[in-house]
């Protein structure tokens, strides 16, 4: 489709008609044990990024990045620290040029603050991803302690990417889903990912 931008995910940009469209939210949630950091690094390659790291380092998504078996790109790598998160990630969103990605890593930290605070976050981001024509990724892991504004970053993005993780029989499988997505037709099946050396779809057995 005529205006989407390519994630760098072939098999993902196939499923949505090209990719997501510039202004999008993405909410990202996946298992903590899980490779999905691998989509992540391949978004990189898609187009300028800013990735924003509110728990590793700095140096750990650069080791990570540059050790990648699957291409990606030469993101920008910010470490937001400091008693106010959203503050400073604030000001790292007001500074992101046209058209570039931009990947929170994760978005745990800052799903952790006021309610108010965070709302007016989102709401921010929304209004700069619309000027730039940009991409942003939340990254949200899953767990027993989710913080207490994910509802919010589900009800505030434009789509919602859901990884999930387990074991069938001796294999380790990967599902993607799509749950919500604002901008065009919903995928409606669940796409089998390889999260080995890349992002790929597994075609061993029929998506499930």
């Amino acid at each position: 489709m005529v205006g989407r931008l390519k994630t760098g995910v072939d098999v993902l940009d196939r499923k949505l008609d090209g990719g997501v469209p510039p202004g999008c939210i993405v909410a990202f949630t996946a298992d903590p044990a899980s490779q999905s950091e691998l989509l992540l690094y391949e978004l990189t390659a898609a187009r300028g990024t800013l990735y924003l790291t509110t728990e590793r380092s700095t140096e750990a998504i650069r080791h990570a990045l540059e050790h990648s078996p699957s291409t990606v790109g030469s993101p920008t790598v910010r470490h937001v620290t400091g008693d106010a998160p959203l503050e400073e990630a604030t000001r790292f969103v007001g500074a992101l040029p046209d058209g570039a990605n931009l990947i929170v890593d994760t978005a745990d930290v800052l799903e952790r603050a006021d309610a108010d605070e965070y709302v007016s976050f989102l709401n921010d981001l929304k209004t700069r991803m619309l000027e730039t024509d940009g991409i942003a990724v939340l990254h949200c892991l899953k767990g027993e302690s989710v913080p207490a504004n994910r509802m919010r970053t589900h009800h505030a993005a434009d789509a919602v990417f859901d990884l999930r993780t387990g074991i069938t029989g001796n294999e380790l499988e990967n599902h993607l889903s799509i749950p919500k997505f604002r901008s065009g037709k919903q995928p409606t099946e669940a796409i089998k990912l390889e999260l080995t050396e890349e992002v790929a779809i597994d075609t061993s057995r029929d998506i499930a």
